[in-house]
């Protein structure tokens, strides 16, 4: 099991309103979220429209749709990874959603709703380069996002190869198109959207760890809304329990990937008056 089940759970969704929970993001008439915009089936700009498109995209838009009755009211800001704690921490967004693992270390710095996707870290290869599992790494290149979880799981995992750290996933893809690396290490939900765009790739060998993503959100800690916490949790909730979850999976990864199905709901104890 990854990390994140030794990681604090969230805060349950109570029976306020959103009225009552976010009367802040209401009075607004927008949700702000942060996302990627190069995750192709994740969080993307579609070429051709220029709009946002995939399935933290989608997400968004179910959260603003409990919110406000209008899955359009949302305002996405594009961030970096880096960006992402810092945009949270001064107030510029409401929400993050971008492929982050809820980890123990991640929390001491934001708030995590339950999870939404659970992916497992594997190796995407070029065909033909011989890469079928972390055993052919040995003295060839392994791309990976510098940041990600993925960076210290090649060093754990394939110590004798070299690594070769980006700015992006899809810098990686660059990467690998120009023979400058045989293998990129990552989460299986991003390495579908990868295979998707270079027929010449394939995601290989068995999965080396489970990541569980989660919307991060402002500490109530350090100045963050607890209602908002619990009104992403119970858009979360409804999805799972009205098939929203399995049509947004279906349509952005079903070619490529198998689900068990949403992450289990994971809450945590609370006092009577926290």
């Amino acid at each position: 099991p990854g990390e994140s089940y030794s990681a604090a759970g969230s805060l349950r969704p109570d029976a306020a309103t959103a009225k009552e929970r976010v009367p802040e993001i209401l009075e607004r008439g927008r949700l702000v979220v942060g996302v990627d915009q190069s995750l192709y089936r994740i969080s993307y700009r579609d070429p051709g429209t220029g709009d946002l498109r995939g399935f933290e995209v989608d997400l968004a838009r179910e959260i603003a749709r409990d919110i406000f009755g209008d899955p359009a009211r949302v305002e996405f800001r594009f961030m970096e990874s880096a960006d992402s704690l810092d945009s949270l921490n001064n107030g510029a967004v409401d929400a993050v959603i971008r492929t982050m693992s809820i980890t123990e270390e991640r929390q001491q710095t934001v708030a995590f709703s339950t999870p939404y996707l659970t992916t497992d870290k594997r190796l995407l290869a070029t065909t033909g380069s011989g890469v079928e599992s972390l055993d052919d790494l040995g003295g060839r290149t392994v791309c990976v996002a510098d940041g990600s979880t993925g960076l210290r799981e090649t060093r754990a995992q394939a110590p004798d190869s070299s690594i070769l750290k980006t700015r992006s996933w899809s810098d990686c893809l660059v990467a690998l198109q120009q023979h400058q690396a045989e293998s990129i290490l990552a989460d299986d939900a991003l390495l579908s959207g990868i295979a998707a765009q270079d027929q010449f790739t394939r995601i290989v060998g068995p999965s080396l760890s489970e990541e569980h993503y989660g919307v991060a959100m402002a500490r109530p800690e350090e100045g963050g809304n607890p209602g908002l916490v619990r009104q992403v949790n119970s858009t979360l909730e409804r999805i799972r329990s009205d098939g929203t979850w399995w049509r947004m999976y279906d349509a952005w990864f079903g070619p490529y990937l198998r689900s068990a199905g949403p992450p289990p709901l994971q809450y945590r104890e609370e006092e009577a008056n926290e």
